[in-house]
């Protein structure tokens, strides 16, 4: 029999227990591989610290290993996915995901370090999110910001918001709250965001929709990841507008602060019928911008980060380098 300080407090399978001592065990996302040269995919990467004034955050930067001297590429803004739990930029996984993505679509990527519950409850992600942004915005002409690889190489007029799963939950939030009045001045956004890429979101609700409703097993589990991680001081929820994008008192979508919008969804994902419904809700609503969908046929959530050299996963990321690079 083991002690009562073992006894688990919260098991929310696959990826996180929490013990009545107060531990916390990862069970996946916890691996990490160093930036540098990749030489396969032409890629150099390096950790930074963004110092806000409110906070520091991590992140990994990318960019192509040979640039032309005064060239100006887009900007990726990248989120990754864990149900807000795990992961990092350096899981090697996201690496190599990132690193294709660079690659393929010839950008600066900027893949930020958001801290994670539960030791650091939402809205805290959504919070690192907004002060990465900043940090880039910092890089305006008049601007304070100095990294070299943004300062020398980014086009401020091209930047995407992206993310995967969680990671996408959040671009999208990113994308409303650039647009909203009620910002703090001196908190603007000074950069143009011509597109943000939601590949898989993971937008959740208490009602099921589709696949939801006869899969009762993955539904419970869905449930568990967004109520374990749910912030503590709201009683919304599956409904909370940080999941739920169509529940009253959500934004409203035409608020989008980006001229076009693409939503990717697998086949065999049960977040597929979410992604969809979001698309559909864009298109009827009085957004302005261009919406795109791509369904990958066969493959679950997220396929593309398990294995960034199969054949769909690379087709994915010419999907993105296409949107991001469109004229």
């Amino acid at each position: 029999m083991g002690s009562v300080s073992r006894e688990i407090l919260h098991d929310v399978p696959p990826y996180i227990r929490v013990y009545k001592d107060g531990t916390i065990e990862r069970l996946v996302g916890t691996e990490t591989t160093p930036p540098g040269h990749d030489p396969v995919n032409g890629v150099t990467s390096k950790d930074i610290t963004i110092t806000t004034p409110k906070t520091n955050v991590s992140a990994r930067i990318y960019r192509p290993t040979s640039t032309i001297v005064n060239e100006k590429l887009p900007l990726v803004i990248y989120f990754h996915g864990g149900a807000f739990v795990i992961a990092s930029p350096a899981e090697p996984k996201y690496h190599a995901s990132v690193s294709k993505l660079v690659a393929e679509s010839r950008v600066i990527a900027v893949s930020v370090d958001y801290r994670l519950a539960p030791e650091n409850p939402l809205p805290a992600a959504f919070e690192d999110a907004y002060e990465a942004m900043r940090w880039v915005s910092d890089h305006a002409p008049d601007g304070p910001g100095s990294e070299e690889w943004i300062r020398d190489h980014v086009d401020l007029d091209k930047v995407f918001i992206a993310g995967d799963s969680a990671g996408a939950t959040i671009a999208h939030q990113m994308a409303l709250r650039v647009s909203q009045t009620e910002v703090q001045p001196g908190s603007e956004i000074k950069f143009k965001i011509p597109g943000i890429i939601l590949i898989n979101p993971y937008f959740w609700g208490k009602d099921p929709i589709g696949s939801e409703k006869t899969n009762s097993f993955l539904k419970s589990m869905v449930d568990k990841w967004w109520e374990f991680v749910c912030p503590s001081d709201s009683d919304l929820g599956l409904d909370h507008p940080l999941i739920n994008p169509f529940v009253d008192g959500a934004p409203d979508l035409s608020g989008l602060g980006c001229g076009r919008v693409l939503v990717t969804v697998s086949e065999k994902d049960i977040l597929k019928d979410r992604g969809w419904a979001y698309y559909e809700k864009l298109v009827k609503s009085k957004y302005e911008g261009k919406v795109e969908m791509y369904e990958v046929e066969g493959e679950d959530h997220v396929f593309h980060i398990f294995d960034a050299n199969a054949e769909k996963a690379v087709n994915l990321m010419k999907r993105i380098g296409t949107f991001i690079n469109e004229k």
